[in-house]
């Protein structure tokens, strides 16, 4: 919010805008600017302060609010939130990192297993569902700078991209790499050695679409000139009925 944030929404147009590490329980941030654009705020937060979190902000009021994925593992840290608004539910999902070492690498295996499992019985419940967020893997060697280099990789391990295969076949598929098969496009950039300035990034943000819902799409990409954080936002046009 400090980086201009505010300014760039207020021009956007954007019906619902998914944030993921907001670092933040709702009492800590100052709302009113969100609110004042007409938003209203479904917010999961972690018990830790300072840490995960997610937050929607959408201009129409969900009709069902649900926190966390009934796994306290996860739901202790912010993962997970959704909101449904008539028959159509968007996830926003904030997926962990395995950067920092072997415990929490293989904690996110055990989250994408997990994640994988409960929201294939969603699907049968919800069937025109839309996942947001960050989920901190480059599928495909086009969605990173270096895939040699990174082989080996927390984000672009061989089992994490086999993951994201068993997730298309569930029903989903990406919208970006749907409409843009060979385009290169990344989400996200290291704050070390210039790699924003020198394009060295990683597409680690999605926006999944259930099958259900790809005739709806009409467009996605990365509004990569835009600068809030080490992430830009990812975006998609819908046509909904």
């Amino acid at each position: 919010m400090d980086k201009g944030l505010i300014t760039w929404l207020s021009k956007a147009g954007i019906d619902v805008f998914c944030v993921q590490e907001t670092k933040a329980h709702a009492d800590q941030v100052d709302l009113y600017p969100f609110k004042e654009m007409g938003y209203h705020i479904s917010w999961a937060q972690a018990e830790k302060k300072g840490y995960s979190g997610v937050a929607t902000f959408s201009h129409q009021k969900p009709d069902k609010v649900v926190v966390g994925c009934g796994v306290a593992a996860y739901d202790r840290e912010g993962r997970i939130l959704r909101t449904d608004f008539g028959n159509l539910t968007i996830l926003n999902c904030y997926f962990p990192s395995g950067t920092t070492g072997d415990v929490r690498q293989d904690f996110k295996m055990e989250f994408l297993a997990d994640f994988h499992d409960w929201i294939r019985e969603l699907l049968k419940e919800r069937p025109r569902c839309i996942v947001v967020g960050d989920v901190n893997i480059a599928h495909h060697p086009i969605d990173i700078h270096d895939p040699v280099g990174n082989r080996k990789s927390s984000g672009f391990l061989p089992e994490e991209r086999e993951w994201m295969d068993r997730w298309e076949k569930l029903g989903f598929i990406d919208a970006f790499r749907f409409l843009h098969p060979t385009d290169v496009q990344y989400s996200w950039w290291s704050f070390r050695a210039n790699s924003r300035q020198n394009n060295k990034g990683w597409r680690i943000d999605y926006q999944m679409v259930s099958r259900e819902l790809e005739g709806a799409l009409r467009g996605a990409g990365q509004a990569m000139e835009v600068v809030h954080s080490d992430h830009c936002p990812v975006w998609a046009d819908y046509e909904l009925s």
